[in-house]
């Protein structure tokens, strides 16, 4: 039998994941004169700059926004003029828009996705995929549910970066030798706290800050970090441990600094810290290392530096939000027929993150097994 956390299983196991080609007078919307009509979920910040990008794809047309407070969908008017406005996420999926971006807080994610996936659109989704193991196992029966013609993307930028994936071919094959060891980190900031607001609109407003719409810091942002350890590796951990604290006192009841190591079947170890301390001081540690046996490679949304036995360093430069590819290749895949079902990986991505959270949460280590037991 083999072993579930092997690459070999992640890879066949997640055959549902990868790219897969329809024919494109299948794909609703895929001629080549025709723009996607693209429904907005949830106009907060992140909504708003995000579909600032689909609007600006000449193949896209944002058409529909969805949002339960009427200042956001204001401000959604305001640059979408025309748009249709909806209060309920239902009436929006109802109507006739070819794709629909969720960008609501993550403990809303597995009920939206569920509902898009059954409404029959094209899903584009920010990460992560829930706040807990049952959210991410509903958005994973969703997923394998889902319409094979319908392209399903999560906003794990870094799998769609240019400069990321040519990192990931440089590790994976087997140029570099063997990998040997990661380090990751987000030492940097967190989200800006919003005022102005109704007390009983405090949790929604700032979710970012509070557990259980978040699911933490590491639910939230360091998630992308986990991601592309999960990526590069093609493996799932056995084990994580970990601390965490928190020394805000202003906002909220997640942790504000924290730190775990993961364990894999094969001997890999990896490393990881984040804080939000960052904020004003010009600084930040973000992005992964990857060891391996004939160099070394660091790489973020500014771009790679790798390190090889005997050769000069050779760098490259992010020069632009790679949000921006991960967009612009949802579009293309949507019209064109190329079609990926990321919720698979992208909820297990998030498990990998939950399981470090539980871990850091119980100060005991958690296993991979005992995660999913519950």
């Amino acid at each position: 039998m083999s072993n579930p956390n092997d690459r070999r299983h992640f890879l066949s196991e997640g055959a549902a994941a990868t790219f897969t080609i329809m024919a494109p007078h299948l794909v609703r919307g895929s001629q080549a004169n025709s723009a996607l009509s693209v429904g907005l979920i949830g106009c907060g910040n992140r909504g708003m700059y995000v579909s600032g990008i689909f609007a600006k794809n000449e193949f896209a047309k944002v058409t529909a926004l969805c949002d339960i407070y009427e200042d956001r969908l204001t401000v959604g008017e305001q640059k979408y003029v025309g748009a249709q406005k909806y209060k309920a996420h239902q009436d929006l999926l109802a109507s006739n828009v070819d794709a629909v971006y969720i960008a609501t807080p993550i403990i809303f994610h597995p009920e939206h996705f569920e509902a898009a996936v059954k409404a029959r659109k094209h899903i584009f989704m920010e990460k992560a995929a829930a706040v807990d193991v049952k959210g991410c196992n509903r958005v994973l029966a969703a997923a394998r549910k889902a319409d094979p013609m319908k392209r399903i993307s999560m906003d794990f930028q870094q799998r769609y970066g240019k400069d990321y994936q040519t990192a990931h071919r440089l590790v994976t094959s087997g140029e570099l030798g063997g990998l040997r060891m990661v380090r990751a980190a987000w030492l940097g900031t967190g989200a800006p706290v919003k005022s102005g607001h109704q007390a009983s609109e405090e949790k929604i407003r700032n979710w970012f800050f509070y557990k259980e719409m978040s699911g933490d810091m590491l639910i939230e942002q360091n998630c992308h970090n986990v991601d592309v350890i999960h990526w590069f590796t093609g493996m799932k951990p056995v084990k994580a441990s970990g601390y965490g604290s928190r020394f805000r006192a202003d906002l909220g009841d997640i942790l504000d600094n924290l730190a775990f190591t993961m364990q894999y079947a094969n001997g890999l170890v990896v490393s990881f810290s984040a804080n939000q301390f960052g904020r004003g001081t010009g600084w930040s540690d973000v992005g992964e290392t990857f060891i391996c046996e004939r160099g070394t490679i660091h790489v973020s949304r500014q771009g790679y530096r790798l390190h090889r036995q005997g050769q000069p360093v050779e760098e490259v430069k992010t020069t632009y939000d790679i949000t921006k590819d991960a967009v612009d290749q949802f579009v293309e895949g949507a019209r064109t027929g190329k079609m990926e079902n990321a919720a698979i990986w992208g909820a297990e991505s998030t498990l990998m993150a939950i399981l470090a959270r539980e871990a850091i949460y119980s100060g005991k280590e958690m296993t991979w097994e005992r995660l999913l037991r519950g």
